[in-house]
């Protein structure tokens, strides 16, 4: 276990003016307060808040990000509280310690949703202080470096998390080292078997290689110093466990396959010598065509920077190179704990004497996810954005004007659409990439130029939600779709409350409905007109919101003018018109549709839901229509005897007609109750007439009722009501049929 005195001087070795009496201060107050508290391991408990302090000192953090690892678990683990840390270390270290409490509960999730809600804490209180998640992600790294202490179910569960949530996270913030270290720590437990056999692979490359990469290392320092460059350093290692299990993976590749589990770092003094290292490096090697990337010129959005490129280099080994300033190596390695460095408001200079932004660009990202809280319907939803943002790496393209959009790899032009903004995602109909007209399907690639082809009157497809990669533009999507089915519901809640209002004498507005929103517990009006659209409350209770001494005594209102009608489509495809105002009966409208005015309502047809009673209804049959609350609206035959139950629910019932599209026919479902007599033949009998109408035979239920009958009821699908009358004359001819009814219940 580190001693006091060694954390103190680990500090002081970036930082000589650091105030070791904080430090001390903390020590000494965390001491006291885990005080005999043991870890699963059997260790002081105070060795893990030392150790976290510990690898905060190699990210070279002030030493109030020190004192809050050393802090972390107090709150949460003892009998300190926020008033008392306040007092002794100050508001600012008190908050910080706070902030980390808060997700006390993020290690042991084991419910989505909880995962998800504590993800929004976390992200949270980051955006408060970015020093939340430095000190979160070493406390995270220490305990997954004694993670064998727990037990297997717990040490699963928390590797999971790990390589799902925090090793992402701390490559988003660019902290790639972490990153490295987090995800192998992770394969261990979650796939040891895997593990063991790359490790074991990798260790027998080694053993055969021996003293290959000091030998390549001492190859590429002499070609750079005889060159000029002669402050160069270069640095090889071999591929982790993980990143050479995930490229096997992902390239369906064996590990003989692998050609490039070596990789070098060059670091140089300044940006030039970068490039010039490239060129002297591609002079004396061959290069492997399509593995170069300048991260330099386009960064990365966490703020990597760097040349990548992949030659055949000495000894004929196939080696990937990252050719870098000191600077950009240092933000490789700690990324935004590099920034945070720059507190004291002066402007922050690089060793090459480049300004630095105040604000990283990983930094940039997190607030921006922090404000998609704000578009998830539910915690899971943020859940899986954040993973989305989390997971992707990147390709950049362009807009007409020469702006530079980062996004996922398989990215779509839908994708770009919403980066750029979410009126323009919204209203994207086609694209055009490198000025041609493609698919909004296309995956876009490095450097491709993508223009957005625009309609005012276009609203996303659900569908698109299965296309797209980003966060951004799934919950965009989400939101519009919801929009979209709330104005459909709405329309349709409209004329039903306006036909409630007109029977009870009453004239519907939607101003009469805000003074009573708190009655109806909704939040705005287009809300509390939805909910009666899609059956979630009656229009009666609307009614008696409005006006409390209403008596349900029934008045019928002549209409004034032509009905109006309105189009609705069925799950199975079935246009039904449904009247745009007065609701007459059945009996009362006589079954003419002469002199309708239908009006069409875009998308209605496949987002309100429309369904049929279990014995069907087909063209042909007076249908009445019923709204129940959870389904939508319920087709019925006008004989259904079911329909007296809503006798004293009258404004539940919706007139609905017959409108078919004789483009795209469709079979609906009829239910007939045979008695046959019970000898050979019977059943094929009646399969043959029916199979000759071009009827099919959804379902057949047989029912023994005497010696010599047996009772047949057929579920059939049918094009009308003419082929059905047909089928049932003809059935009754045949002498082995006693009787054939319909059945509309």
């Amino acid at each position: 276990m580190m001693r006091q005195y060694e954390l103190v001087e680990r500090v002081q070795k970036y930082k000589p003016d650091a105030n070791e009496a904080l430090l001390n201060k903390a020590y000494v107050y965390a001491m006291q307060k885990h005080g005999q508290q043991k870890r699963a391991s059997g260790d002081p408990y105070i060795s893990h808040p030392l150790e976290v302090a510990a690898i905060l000192t190699d990210m070279h953090l002030d030493e109030s990000t020190i004192a809050v690892a050393l802090l972390h678990d107090t709150i949460e683990d003892t009998t300190a509280t926020r008033q008392e840390i306040d007092e002794l270390f100050g508001e600012d270290i008190g908050r910080l310690v706070e902030g980390l409490t808060k997700l006390k509960k993020l290690d042991l999730v084991s419910k989505k949703a909880k995962q998800a809600e504590n993800l929004r804490k976390l992200l949270l209180a980051i955006s408060d202080d970015v020093r939340v998640l430095l000190v979160k992600l070493a406390d995270r790294l220490h305990n997954m470096r004694t993670l064998e202490h727990m037990r297997d179910d717990k040490r699963a569960r928390i590797s999971e998390e790990t390589m799902e949530i925090y090793a992402p996270l701390a490559g988003r913030m660019g902290m790639q080292d972490m990153r490295d270290e987090l995800e192998d720590l992770s394969f261990r437990y979650i796939n040891p078997e895997a593990y063991e056999t790359v490790t074991g692979r990798l260790e027998e490359l080694s053993r055969r290689n021996e003293g290959l990469i000091t030998k390549i290392e001492d190859e590429l320092r002499e070609l750079l110093v005889a060159n000029g460059l002669l402050n160069a350093k270069v640095k090889g290692r071999q591929k982790k466990p993980y990143s050479v299990f995930r490229k096997m993976q992902s390239k369906s590749l064996s590990f003989e396959q692998l050609s490039d589990v070596y990789g070098f770092r060059i670091l140089v003094d300044d940006v030039a010598s970068c490039y010039r290292a490239l060129g002297i490096v591609h002079t004396r090697w061959r290069v492997v065509p399509g593995r170069f990337k300048d991260y330099i010129s386009t960064p990365k959005q966490n703020d990597y920077r760097s040349l990548h490129t992949t030659i055949v280099g000495p000894s004929r080994q196939r080696i990937e190179l990252q050719i870098r300033t000191r600077r950009m190596h240092e933000i490789a390695e700690y990324g935004i704990a590099a920034h945070s460095l720059y507190k004291d408001g002066e402007t922050p200079t690089s060793a090459e004497g480049e300004l630095l932004p105040r604000e990283s660009n990983a930094y940039s990202w997190l607030r921006h996810t922090i404000e998609a809280l704000a578009e998830a319907n539910n915690p899971e939803e943020f859940l899986e954005h954040t993973k989305l943002e989390l997971f992707q790496d990147q390709v950049f393209c362009f807009t007409p004007k020469g702006k530079l959009i980062a996004l996922p790899r398989g990215a779509t032009p839908i994708d770009f659409a919403y980066a750029v903004h979410t009126n323009i995602g919204d209203t994207c109909v086609g694209a055009k990439i490198n000025g041609r007209i493609m698919p909004l399907v296309t995956r876009l690639n490095n450097g491709d130029e993508v223009e957005i082809i625009r309609s005012g009157v276009q609203v996303p497809p659900a569908a698109w939600e299965e296309i797209v990669v980003t966060g951004k533009a799934r919950a965009a999507i989400r939101r519009a779709t919801r929009m979209a089915i709330r104005k459909q519901y709405s329309g349709l809640g409209y004329r039903i409350l306006e036909r409630t209002f007109e029977r009870a004498g009453k004239v519907f507005s939607r101003e009469a409905l805000k003074p009573v929103l708190h009655r109806l517990a909704h939040r705005d009006v287009e809300d509390a007109i939805a909910a009666v659209g899609r059956g979630e409350m009656s229009s009666l209770d609307v009614l008696r919101a409005v006006f409390p001494d209403y008596q349900d005594e029934r008045v019928t209102v002549k209409p004034a003018m032509d009905q109006g009608w309105f189009n609705m489509r069925s799950a199975n495809g079935m246009m039904f018109k449904l009247p745009n105002a007065t609701k007459k009966t059945p009996a009362e409208d006589g079954g003419d549709d002469k002199g309708a005015d239908p009006l069409p309502i875009r998308g209605l047809a496949d987002n309100i839901s429309v369904h049929f009673a279990p014995a069907g209804a087909v063209p042909g049959d007076r249908i009445v229509g019923i709204m129940e609350e959870g389904k939508g609206i319920i087709i019925y035959p006008i004989q259904a005897s079911a329909l007296q139950k809503f006798d004293d629910e009258p404004e539940r019932w919706i007139d609905v007609r017959w409108d078919l599209d004789e483009a795209n026919k469709s079979r609906f479902s009829a239910r007939v109750l045979v008695n046959a007599i019970n000898e050979p033949g019977t059943l094929a009998r009646v399969a043959q007439l029916v199979a000759g109408l071009d009827i099919n035979i959804r379902l057949l239920t047989m029912m023994r009722i005497a010696a010599d009958f047996t009772e047949m009821a057929f579920d059939l699908e049918v094009w009308d009501l003419r082929q059905l009358n047909q089928m049932m004359t003809q059935m009754k001819e045949l002498d082995c049929i006693a009787t054939v009814k319909r059945v509309y219940d």
